[in-house]
């Protein structure tokens, strides 16, 4: 009797968003020797895609691409890769030979399955067993669903899988979806499960899925990965999933062989790059939009966990599922520059600091370092004095000036006395009216495109002065970032403003950074360090 629970691992197709698909020939063979030694049902190898095979790559031209990297093939095991509906050409297929994988897993978006099934149809012609994954299932009424199941049951596929694309789904969700493909899906297809762990459910869910059928006499799949590898939020955990069905569901995996697969191959990969539940995978999972704007808003902007809600929640529902750069940016900069009349502020601002030395503080670890020269200096120069993004209780400030609204709160909560007393000057990207002791300067005013973090404090700062006709600027703190992020703040638990963690690229660009804005002031403003500084052209 066939099996009725199949585990499969798909670490090395998911897990290909985060790595580029570059895993290493050592970690695929190694990955995929793993999972037979745990008996794992499926393992899924990576993806079939229109272009040349690289060495150690899980994206594959052609099934023997693969040959390379299966040590062994073992008949209690499913070898399978997966294509994009319109993005792999199935006539570049050999016919099947056993060599390598033995199936094909087909992705197609909401509406699409009429064309998804036509791509299946050219791939079993070829002699390859055929999958289908049916992106978003969430999206799909009842009535969609029950289309979805008799296109299926018409080309009776090996299995169909619900995808929790956004990982959006409560177990209501997913009760809805599978009691209703259950009852309308031929017996003979196997109903399988995909989940995202943008809400920290997909565990939870791959259970309830089981728990759903566990009176069905249908044969079911379920995802997983090791450690949870996969785009955003990832996915359930192979770790976690077998050792439930293990437990609960008579299974008989190896999870020594699933640990040394993590101890041998993932500790790397786990070091060098980041997936996992996070609050801003929460708001892709909420508003269920498409991770790549996500990422989006992350890597170019750095934005704050609340602009992205208020982003994200701006696009209509079909915008949130796609993702259009041009449209996420056109918001973003809707989102940030709210317009605010300055004028009045500016007027007052050169009136206070255009005849004036004005030291800027920022945050480095040095004004705690040289505290004293600081100090010194303030005494002997009597400068206006203005906090970058932070706050330091040892210093006494005339303006503290923020372009961030995380280090403003935080600012607010955790120097709260200080914060209260202290002139601030705000970028109106923050917000757009002030409170007692505000000054709300409009966010273009001291922006310059052309960087990935073109809004860095500092830079945004020196700007404004500009702005304000300052001609003599006295700079302490602005060091450099350090590995360690701990390190490169007076204050350890200052919020990072940098996802990624890419330090030395961070650095590099906040030099371009400042090396322009030097050039472009040379002769109308003087800028004077006072300590260290990676970003001291003259050091």
């Amino acid at each position: 009797m066939e099996k009725k629970i199949e585990l499969l691992d798909c670490t090395l197709r998911d897990g290909a968003y985060i790595t580029n698909s570059k895993f290493g020939v050592s970690a695929v063979k190694g990955i995929i020797k793993k999972m037979q030694d745990a008996h794992v049902d499926i393992i899924e190898c990576g993806w079939l895609k229109d272009k040349a095979h690289e060495g150690g790559s899980v994206f594959y031209h052609v099934p023997a691409d693969l040959e390379q990297y299966l040590l062994k093939k073992i008949p209690s095991a499913t070898y399978v890769v997966m294509i994009d509906w319109d993005r792999y050409n199935p006539d570049n297929l050999p016919p099947y030979d056993g060599k390598s994988i033995d199936a094909i897993r087909v992705v197609f978006p909401h509406g699409r399955h009429r064309e998804g099934i036509e791509v299946g149809k050219r791939i079993r012609e070829k002699g390859y067993k055929v999958f289908f994954q049916a992106a978003n299932t969430l999206a799909y009424s009842n009535a969609d669903l029950i289309d979805l199941a008799a296109c299926m049951n018409k080309f009776s596929p090996v299995s169909l899988s619900v995808v929790d694309t956004f990982g959006a789904m409560y177990a209501d969700d997913l009760e809805r979806i599978v009691r209703l493909l259950d009852y309308e899906l031929d017996r003979k297809i196997k109903l399988g499960f995909h989940s995202h762990n943008n809400q920290q459910l997909s565990f939870a869910l791959s259970m309830k899925f089981v728990e759903l059928l566990q009176n069905s006499a249908r044969n079911i799949v379920v995802d997983s990965s090791l450690c949870g590898m996969g785009r955003g939020a990832g996915n359930a955990t192979t770790e976690l999933v077998a050792a439930y069905l293990n437990r609960k569901q008579h299974a008989a995996y190896d999870l020594d062989e699933i640990m040394d697969a993590i101890d041998m191959y993932m500790q790397e990969f786990q070091q060098k790059y980041t997936w996992g539940y996070s609050t801003p995978y929460f708001i892709s999972g909420l508003y269920q939009c498409h991770v790549n704007n996500i990422a989006y808003l992350l890597n170019n902007h750095r934005t704050n966990a609340k602009d992205m809600r208020n982003i994200i929640s701006s696009l209509s529902q079909e915008e949130r599922r796609k993702y259009d750069y041009d449209l996420l940016e056109e918001k973003y900069v809707e989102n940030q520059n709210r317009i605010v009349d300055d004028e009045a502020v500016l007027t007052e601002l050169r009136k206070n600091l255009q005849d004036k030395i004005v030291l800027l503080l920022a945050p480095g670890k040095s004004i705690d370092s040289k505290f004293d020269d600081i100090q010194s200096f303030i005494a002997e120069r009597k400068p206006a004095v203005i906090g970058v993004n932070a706050i330091n209780a040892r210093y006494d400030y005339d303006y503290i000036f923020f372009a961030n609204s995380t280090r403003y709160k935080y600012a607010a909560d955790v120097y709260d006395e200080q914060f209260i007393e202290t002139e601030k000057i705000l970028l109106s990207n923050i917000k757009s009216k002030a409170d007692s002791g505000e000054h709300i300067v409009n966010f273009n005013r001291a922006i310059k495109r052309g960087w990935e973090h073109f809004d860095n404090a500092v830079i945004c700062c020196l700007r404004l002065m500009n702005k304000l006709n300052v001609k003599n600027i006295a700079l302490a703190g602005f060091d450099c970032f350090k590995e360690n992020y701990s390190e490169s703040y007076a204050d350890a638990a200052l919020p990072s403003l940098n996802p990624k963690k890419n330090w030395n690229d961070l650095n590099d660009e906040i030099k371009s950074m400042f090396t322009d804005f030097a050039l472009s002031v040379k002769d109308k403003m003087k800028i004077t360090f006072l300590t260290d500084s990676l970003f001291n052209e003259k050091k």
